[in-house]
């Protein structure tokens, strides 16, 4: 098993380093809620990687007054939420345990967390929307392939292959051989925007571009296609 380290720096605070069989080159990350992370390609020292990230320091304090910022724009779960999905609730509960436990029961979202952490800490708010997104994930699987060949069905389309992906950064896409993805994201939006999604990925199936063609079949499909697709602009695709 690979090694890690944490290492605290002045003014930036502590960067968890660890050696990384995928890593070619070292890599430093950013993210909310997780901090600073570096991977480390194996052949490379501590030492060498501690230098290299002192090199990098201006970035780094940069990037993360960036990821503050976005940090305070997140919703901060906790026990009084009341946070759901279309079919499961999140229970978020403290608990005499060393490790955070994520766990989907019939319709919660069950996330324990130990004493010794706060609702607020970044290790919790990821374990939860990690949960979420694993709650998400099946619902996906459970309604979205068959709406996706009831609407084909329904209007004559002819798609490839579906796939439901964590997308954080677009609700779909259509590649060239009519392959479409979706996001599971799709799930915390009204039904009719879903709807709205998958045709829109399905008109693609006959115009690749969003030429004046493409918006022509998709309003005589849906019968507003501007208006659906500025209410859907109104929702943020990741968990907020």
């Amino acid at each position: 098993m690979l090694d890690t380290k944490v290492i605290h720096f002045e003014n930036v605070g502590d960067i968890l380093f660890k050696h990384s069989n995928k890593a070619h080159y070292l890599n430093i990350s950013v993210k909310p809620f997780i901090g600073v992370r570096v991977s480390i390609p194996v052949g490379m020292s501590y030492n060498s990687a501690i230098r290299l990230v002192n090199e990098k320091k201006l970035w780094i304090i940069h990037h993360l007054k960036k990821m503050k910022e976005y940090e305070k724009l997140q919703t901060i779960f906790n026990e009084n939420s009341g946070y759901c999905t279309k079919s499961y609730k999140l229970n978020l509960k403290q608990a005499k345990r060393k490790n955070i436990s994520v766990r989907l029961s019939r319709d919660k979202i069950n996330v324990q967390y130990p004493n010794e952490l706060n609702y607020d800490s970044s290790e919790v708010q990821t374990a939860i929307r990690k949960g979420i997104e694993r709650a998400l994930k099946i619902e996906a699987q459970m309604f979205i392939p068959d709406r996706v060949k009831m609407l084909a069905n329904k209007f004559s389309f002819r798609y490839n292959k579906l796939s439901l992906k964590n997308i954080k950064s677009r609700w779909g896409s259509c590649s060239r051989k009519n392959n479409i993805n979706l996001s599971i994201h799709l799930m915390r939006i009204p039904e009719h925007l879903i709807d709205y999604v998958i045709l829109h990925e399905l008109t693609h199936t006959i115009h690749h571009n969003h030429g004046s063609r493409f918006w022509k079949l998709l309003n005589d499909i849906t019968g507003n296609a501007k208006v659906l697709d500025k209410e859907l602009r109104k929702f943020r695709i990741s968990i907020y």
